[in-house]
């Protein structure tokens, strides 16, 4: 571990900024390097600064910190900071380094850190727990009302009532919407899981549609079908996947 740990604030209150910097007052070995009110600032500062930690507010206005994780290319180590008791646990359930409670203590915070300098001392670990929580975030997440993807220095908010049909493209899955089309770095697998499963099925091992966007339902070949969807888009569906699709239209 360097002697120096640099460290980034996310926190979009300004009293509980002020807390976390009270208490890093007596840890000369921390350098704050930023402090951020927003999670769409905090990526751009991670990215300039790459930091070994970062102290993160879950619920936050426009981009939750949960939302946030899932736009960074690395991690640094986490403490998840948070008032409400859900979000606590599934920060837990994430595997961070630690979650602190609103209104935590000191003593509280010191143990927060001393986990930090435990990890950071194993990069090996830290490595293995990057992985795991970019998967857990998704994983755990649920049927979203928004996606945000990522693209260069773009952010991009997809809310799911725009999303027509979802293909797979190699190592990511394409969101196609009325305003067009965006790549997003995630497994259909994972995606799937984080639709409604009532607006959205999966058709093929690479197509998801929008119920509601479906014209019409053709055949295609001897065994197969094909939906022609509003836009007039058509997408191939499986013979293992085309019971459940009937099933689901009523037909």
């Amino acid at each position: 571990m360097n002697n120096r740990i640099f460290a980034i604030i996310i926190e979009d209150e300004e009293p509980a900024r002020n807390l976390l910097k009270a208490y890093l007052q007596s840890h000369d070995e921390i350098e704050l390097v930023a402090e951020c009110e927003n999670g769409f600032d905090g990526i751009k500062a991670i990215a300039e600064y790459r930091p070994d930690l970062i102290f993160l507010d879950i619920q936050m206005p426009k981009l939750t910190g949960f939302e946030m994780l899932e736009l960074l290319d690395e991690y640094p180590e986490i403490i998840f900071t948070t008032a409400y008791d859900e979000f606590a646990l599934r920060a837990f359930e994430l595997n961070a380094v630690d979650y602190l409670m609103k209104p935590f203590s000191k003593a509280r915070f010191d143990n927060a850190l001393e986990k930090v300098f435990t990890r950071l001392k194993n990069k090996s670990q830290q490595n293995t727990t990057v992985e795991k929580l970019k998967e857990q975030v998704q994983e755990t997440s649920g049927p979203q009302e928004r996606f945000f993807v990522k693209t260069g220095s773009r952010i991009d908010v997809i809310p799911v009532e725009d999303i027509i049909h979802v293909e797979a493209q190699d190592d990511y899955v394409e969101l196609h919407t009325a305003k067009g089309r965006f790549l997003k770095k995630e497994t259909m697998n994972r995606l799937e899981l984080q639709l409604p499963p009532k607006k959205f099925i999966r058709v093929h091992r690479s197509h998801i549609i929008r119920v509601d966007q479906m014209e019409k339902l053709e055949k295609y070949g001897k065994e197969s079908y094909m939906v022609v969807l509003k836009n007039g888009a058509k997408v191939l569906v499986s013979k293992s996947r085309i019971k459940n699709l009937k099933e689901q239209l009523g037909i």
